[in-house]
């Protein structure tokens, strides 16, 4: 029993380095061409004073930055109602707003209150040819599971980038994601 117990913690640690060295690693990869046509930000926690997160505003600058460099044209800020009790979109939207984004190249989701939603919604929202290049904003951990997911939704051409924002909290996010990456692989390979 001691030698199952000993070996199960091997393989539970070697699969933990595995996938988090992939996570990070892909998450922290970007294409040297990030220029689309269209952006989508996802959402993130929303302060109690209404202003965006540390995280969130990372995501949100990350965008006007690329944004005020020519390399996306629209920006489509998803997210839900937090349990703070905004809507994040409408928070991200007008964060945007107030850093020079004119507010007709901003759409809002507002039903984008998970992952999976947001990349389903954007296939309603673009309603154009599925090879037009999609770049997503996250944080890095977070957007390998978001690029499958807009992937599965029948983009082809996705292209991500990574807010410049780090913490501690992300050893935690790390962690969940080696486990929120294979549930969505598996979940979708049964449905298919």
């Amino acid at each position: 029993m001691k030698k199952i117990i000993c070996l199960s913690l091997k393989i539970f640690f070697a699969y933990i380095l595995i996938s988090s060295s992939y996570i990070i690693s892909t998450g922290l990869a970007e294409v040297d061409d990030l220029s689309s046509n269209t952006a989508l930000i996802l959402g993130n926690k929303v302060e109690l004073d209404g202003t965006p997160s540390n995280r969130l505003q990372a995501r949100l600058d990350r965008g006007v930055l690329l944004y005020k460099e020519n390399l996306i044209q629209k920006i489509i800020v998803s997210g839900g109602i937090g349990k703070e009790g905004f809507d994040e979109a409408r928070v991200m939207k007008n964060y945007l707003a107030t850093q020079g984004i004119e507010t007709d190249h901003i759409i809002e989701d507002n039903l984008g209150y998970t992952t999976e939603k947001s990349a389903t919604n954007l296939k309603d929202i673009v309603r154009s040819n599925v090879s037009e290049p999609i770049l997503i904003i996250s944080q890095y951990y977070h957007l390998p599971r978001a690029a499958f997911l807009v992937k599965k939704a029948g983009f082809l051409n996705v292209k991500t980038s990574y807010a410049r924002y780090f913490e501690f909290r992300d050893f935690y996010s790390i962690f969940r994601e080696t486990i929120a990456l294979p549930y969505v692989i598996v979940v979708d390979l049964i449905l298919h």
